[in-house]
């Protein structure tokens, strides 16, 4: 009985605790709105034309890309998360890339893939061995230059203790040709009050001086990790013989297939070295890296390039896969192969959210590329097969939260669940707005003469014709609202990119920092809240009528 009374009152005591943080979560922060506070009335910030520029792409010559290294020195040092904290992927390339017409792939087995590591700079007392490979960029066209890359190498370093920093060391040690010492830190262990503090979250970057100020602004905001979801390079704007343009269709019309430049690719990987090579970086595939070549391959650099916890969270794929941040399941899907009920990836995902454990990690957020809930004329309703093979099931497991790019803007959704307002929806979060070569999407399918042919909309990636009139609610028997959407709380065309700060397990502050502002201002902020006890997952949702036919 003494027992018992004892366990009583220590789980008096933690909810006392909790009760404790949430009031103060709300007391200091009495200006900041919350989900709770929702459904919002939508609000547009109007475009300022003066904050757009030039977006010029980096050029080779710049020394923020340029090779630093010689031989078979490491370069391109990235670090990725494997399924649970107490294991991290280690990439990096040695040897240099070469494109034209007579190209010789170098051979991964000339050089090793070794990486030391330990808790101290100086005594890097463990050592771990990894697999590499090459990779070709072929074109079967007359005048169209090849490419293969430098040796990749992946490194999987495990028994890790969680919130620990660890110095690193990688290369081969025969030659010799080692990097010098880097460091990350590992997550915290998962746990319903064990989070990350800072998460990143930025979409299609692309490779630009606007870049640069979203990584620099991202980078003072000291992340813990970043999730990049999709439209990573943009190589496939450019020529093989490097001639770029903003509007790949509109300058190169005529070309036998859809060319891309691979060395931007390693532009990218240098440029992104001082943050990657220290913060872990999440990538999910975009439309951008389809990459089309020789063979009717597609999605090569990106396969490649990074390493993915696929296998360990159960998947076969680089297209989809999940992991844990501490207290946070994270679910990365591929909207551009199969998601069909009947297809792998549908399946494994119906096994990876039934085994998430809510207890243990209360917060699930989902990222794929395309947006679902999206008010922008640009890619307007293109994943809309998509939304009717996935959205029930992801909305029964009750995820928090969707992450997606694409759409060249910023746009928060309320709670919404198939264009209903739904207090036990996700919240839809596009930060499609890195600062890549394209242009910035300006224009709502809610506007006069703005709203999109609705054969005009599907992907051809993606397959099918899903997005055709509502059938009911305000925009019944129309394709676009004539107004900005009830799903749509807030929208503004700048380049930026977002930071989640997970408080505890129902309380999340949300906020979008634009590149034009200082750290102390912001574009966009609110609390998501979670309220488990008022909707209940694991379910299936009941059923509600279609406000649009598929």
């Amino acid at each position: 009985m003494a027992f018992s009374n004892s366990y009583r009152m220590g789980g008096i005591f933690l909810f006392f605790i909790f009760l404790l943080s949430t009031l103060d979560i709300r007391a200091t922060n009495a200006n900041i709105p919350s989900t709770l506070d929702g459904p919002f009335e939508p609000e547009t910030v109007p475009y300022d034309a003066s904050l757009r520029g030039n977006a010029v792409d980096i050029p080779d010559t710049d020394p923020l890309v340029r090779r630093r290294v010689t031989g078979f020195e490491p370069e391109q040092l990235s670090v990725s998360l494997s399924f649970n904290h107490d294991s991290i992927w280690i990439t990096w390339i040695t040897g240099e890339f070469q494109i034209g017409d007579n190209i010789k792939p170098l051979d991964p087995k000339t050089v090793a893939s070794f990486v030391r590591y330990g808790t101290s700079r100086t005594n890097l007392n463990h050592e771990a061995t990894g697999h590499s490979l090459v990779y070709d960029q072929l074109y079967p066209f007359e005048g169209l230059q090849n490419y293969t890359s430098g040796i990749i190498h992946h490194v999987r370093l495990t028994g890790l203790e969680p919130n620990n920093k660890y110095y690193y060391q990688c290369g081969d040690p025969s030659i010799p040709a080692m990097s010098d010492v880097y460091y990350f830190k590992t997550l915290p262990a998962s746990g319903p009050q064990s989070y990350p503090k800072r998460i990143a979250i930025v979409g299609d970057l692309g490779l630009t001086y606007n870049t640069t100020g979203t990584i620099n602004h991202m980078s003072s905001n000291e992340p813990d990790l970043v999730l990049l979801v999709g439209d990573v390079t943009y190589a496939n704007l450019y020529l093989t013989n490097g001639t770029g343009s903003d509007c790949y269709s509109c300058s190169f019309s005529k070309t036998p297939i859809h060319e891309t430049y691979q060395p931007r690719w390693d532009y990218w990987g240098r440029f992104m070295q001082n943050l990657v090579s220290r913060v872990p970086i999440m990538v999910v595939e975009g439309n951008h890296e389809i990459e089309a070549q020789a063979g009717n391959q597609t999605f090569v650099a990106y396969s490649s390039r990074f390493a993915f916890p696929s296998e360990e969270s159960g998947s076969l794929s680089s297209f989809y896969y999940s992991f844990n941040a501490g207290g946070i399941h994270f679910i990365m899907l591929g909207a551009y192969i199969s998601y069909d009920k009947s297809g792998h990836q549908y399946k494994w995902l119906e096994k990876d959210l039934a085994n998430v454990d809510r207890s243990v990690t209360p917060w699930l957020v989902a990222t794929w590329h395309p947006p679902w809930y999206s008010s922008y004329s640009s890619h307007y309703r293109e994943a809309e097969c998509m939304r009717v093979e996935m959205e029930a099931l992801l909305y029964s497991y009750g995820v928090d939260i969707v992450f997606n790019g694409h759409v060249h803007a910023y746009e928060r959704s309320n709670r919404v669940f198939n264009y209903t307002l739904d207090p036990c929806g996700p919240v839809h979060i596009t930060i499609g707005d890195g600062g890549n070569l394209e242009k910035m999407a300006i224009t709502h399918a809610d506007e006069p003469d703005n709203c999109p042919e609705p054969s005009s909309t599907p992907d051809p990636y993606m397959g099918g014709f899903c997005a055709t009139n509502f059938t009911s609610g305000p925009a019944a028997g129309k394709f676009c609202w004539d107004r900005q959407p009830d799903y749509s709380a807030f929208r503004e065309s700048s380049f930026g990119h977002g930071i989640l700060e997970v408080k505890n397990e129902t309380w999340a502050l949300w906020t979008w920092h634009r590149n034009q502002d200082s750290n102390n201002k912001v574009g966009d902020q609110i609390y998501i809240v979670r309220q488990p006890d008022k909707c209940p997952f694991h379910g299936t949702p009941q059923p509600k009528p279609l406000l649009a036919s598929s």
